[in-house]
Order: structure tokens, then C-alpha cells, then sequence
């Protein structure tokens, strides 16, 4: 495993700091205030903490809860297939849900999960993730929230990890695994 000081940096702390704080912003003037976010772990818990936080200082208090879906395991490349592996402990029948995830991609994960909340009959639900990908969608899904796009390079940190390495970083950075 090379060590963080080898992992160029794509997004700094800093940089992510200020686009969460957008983020929040818009995501206060396009939704309801008695917000549910359904935060996608593991990948997004950081990104979840710093955004509920932000949604804190404009004034929002959503209720958040939690699950874990699984199509990735150790690989880098996305599964054909989602499995539920923790899920949701709270009903979000009628309720406005912001469905929270740390990259989209292939999009299977996020369009499972939105499926999942529908049949569920939430009132609404929406899309926030921190990073995009756009040439690798595989399903026809977009996010409502975008923090940043990238290229196609395999990013760790903040978060996001490669078999469960880097989640630590306070910044997104480029891995190199080849």
C-alpha cells in the first residue's frame, strides 16, 4: 500500500470545506425543511457529518439514518448487482429524503437505493454526492447535488477507500493502482 504522502491530492480539505457549505445552501433553497438525508455508508460517512453540520448553521435539522449497501467489496470495479447489507432503521414514508452517497459512478447503487425509497413511498427523494464520474454511468441516473466532477482516476480519502485503506485522508486524492 503506498502511504498518504504518495496519494496526489485532487480535492483539498480546504477546497472540500468551502464546497460543502454551497452545497448545503442550495440544497436549503430546493428542499423542505423537515428533511430526511438516507446517508449510503460506508464511504460517505465524513462527507454526511460535514454536511448535517453545515445544514445545522443555516438553520435545517434533518433527521438522519443510515445504510449500507454493498457493490463494490474489495474491487475497483462496481458489481452488476446491490445487496442491502445494514438497512435503514427509520420509515420514510411521506417524507422528503435526500439520498446522500460519496461518488456516483456506475450508478447501480444510488438508482437501487432511490428504487428502494420509492417503493417506500417516500413524498420525494433526491440525490446529493460528492463526486461524480460521469463517463462511468452505467444506468440512466443523475445527482440533484453535485460537489465536485472528476476525471475517470481511481480517488481514497475523505471517506472513500480502496479495501477499506485511506477512509482517514481529509482530502480526495488520486490513487494510482496499476
Amino acid at each position: 500500500m503506498p502511504t498518504s504522502r504518495e496519494i496526489p491530492v485532487l480535492y483539498s480539505a480546504e477546497e472540500i470545506e468551502e464546497r460543502i457549505i454551497t452545497l448545503a445552501r442550495e440544497i436549503a433553497l430546493k428542499l423542505p425543511p423537515d428533511l430526511m438525508i438516507v446517508s449510503l455508508l460506508k464511504g460517505s460517512f465524513v462527507f454526511t457529518a460535514d454536511l448535517i453540520r453545515a445544514l445545522y448553521k443555516i438553520g435545517l435539522h434533518p433527521q438522519v439514518d443510515f445504510m449500507t449497501l454493498s457493490s463494490y467489496g474489495a474491487s475497483t470495479e462496481s458489481a452488476k448487482t446491490v445487496t442491502i447489507n445494514r438497512d435503514l432503521t427509520e420509515e420514510v414514508k411521506d417524507r422528503h429524503v435526500l439520498i446522500l452517497d460519496d461518488i456516483l459512478e456506475s450508478g447501480r447503487t444510488l438508482q437501487f437505493a432511490r428504487n428502494l425509497i420509492s417503493q417506500r413511498n417516500a413524498a420525494s427523494s433526491r440525490i446529493v454526492v460528492l463526486l461524480e464520474k460521469p463517463g462511468k454511468r452505467e444506468v440512466p441516473i443523475s445527482a440533484d447535488f453535485v460537489g465536485f466532477t472528476i476525471p475517470d482516476k481511481f480517488v481514497v480519502g475523505y471517506g472513500l477507500d480502496y479495501a477499506n485503506y485511506y477512509r482517514e485522508l481529509p482530502y480526495v486524492g488520486i490513487l494510482d493502482i496499476h
